[in-house]
C-alpha cells in the first residue's frame, strides 16, 4: 500500500495492524514447519498451530491454502537471505572500489565464507531449500519460478554484473560468459560444504568449513584468474 500525497493528506486504506502481525507469525511458523516436515508433509492444522492461530484463521490470511502459504514462505524467506547476500557481495567486492589484484583473493574468501555462513545463521530456510531439493516434482511449478526470481536468480544476476566488471578490470578472465564463471563461483565455494552438511542441518567445524571454502577460492582463480 501507499500513501497519496495530497493537501487534504488522503492515504489508502492500511490493513490493521493486527491482521498484518498475525500473517507474519502465519509465514514465519510456516517456515519452521515447512523446512522441518517439507511440503508434501506439512499440514496446515500443524501450521496453525505452529503460530498459535486457528485453522479458520490461517485460511482467513491465505484463502489459497498450503500452496498460497508456501510460496509466501519462499518469496519471504529468500528475499531475506537475498537481502543479505547482496549486502556481503556489495561489501567484499565494492566495483566502486575494487579490489588490487594481490587482494582478490582475499576478497572472494571473505565473500565465499560470509555465504557459506548463511546457512547457519538462516537455517531454516536452507532446510526449506533441501527439503524443495528432494521433492521438487510435488511442488508446483509456478511455485518453484516465484522461490528462484525472489532469490537465487537476483543474486545470479548481480553476482554475474560484478563477474563481467571484474573481467572488465583485468582481474579475471570470464572467457566471454560471465554468467557461468559466476555458476562457478558458487559451486566451488559451496557445494561440497552444502552436500557434507546436509544444507547446513549438521554444520561442519569451522575450521574444516573455511579449508573447504579456501580451496574453491583457489580452484576459481585457478580457472578465472587473468593472465596479464
Amino acid at each position: 500500500m501507499t500513501s497519496m500525497d495530497s493537501t487534504n493528506k488522503t492515504t489508502t486504506a492500511q490493513p490493521p495492524r493486527g491482521r498484518v502481525d498475525k500473517a507474519a507469525a502465519i509465514v514465519q511458523a510456516a517456515c519452521r514447519v515447512f523446512g522441518r516436515d517439507g511440503y508434501s508433509r506439512a499440514g496446515i492444522d500443524t501450521i496453525a498451530a505452529e503460530a498459535g492461530a486457528s485453522t479458520r484463521t490461517l485460511y482467513n490470511h491465505f484463502p489459497g491454502g498450503k500452496e498460497e502459504l508456501f510460496r509466501s514462505v519462499m518469496q519471504w524467506s529468500s528475499g531475506q537471505v537475498r537481502d543479505e547476500q547482496l549486502a556481503q557481495l556489495r561489501r567484499y567486492l565494492d566495483l566502486e572500489r575494487p579490489p588490487r589484484p594481490d587482494d582478490l583473493e582475499r576478497d572472494l574468501l571473505a565473500l565465499a565464507r560470509a555465504w557459506v555462513g548463511l546457512m547457519t545463521d538462516f537455517r531454516d530456510h536452507f532446510s526449506l531449500v533441501r527439503h524443495i531439493s528432494a521433492e521438487a516434482r510435488h511442488v508446483p511449478a509456478e511455485v518453484l519460478d516465484a522461490w528462484q526470481e525472489a532469490g537465487p536468480r537476483a543474486v545470479g544476476r548481480e553476482l554475474t554484473s560484478a563477474m563481467a566488471a571484474l573481467d572488465g578490470r583485468g582481474l579475471i578472465d570470464v572467457h566471454g560468459d560471465p554468467a557461468q564463471a559466476s555458476v562457478h563461483f558458487m559451486a566451488l565455494i559451496s557445494t561440497e560444504i552444502t552436500q557434507r552438511s546436509y544444507w547446513g542441518v549438521s554444520p561442519l567445524p569451522q575450521e574444516e568449513a573455511d579449508r573447504l571454502t579456501a580451496a574453491g577460492v583457489r580452484a576459481f582463480l585457478r580457472a578465472y584468474g587473468s593472465a596479464g
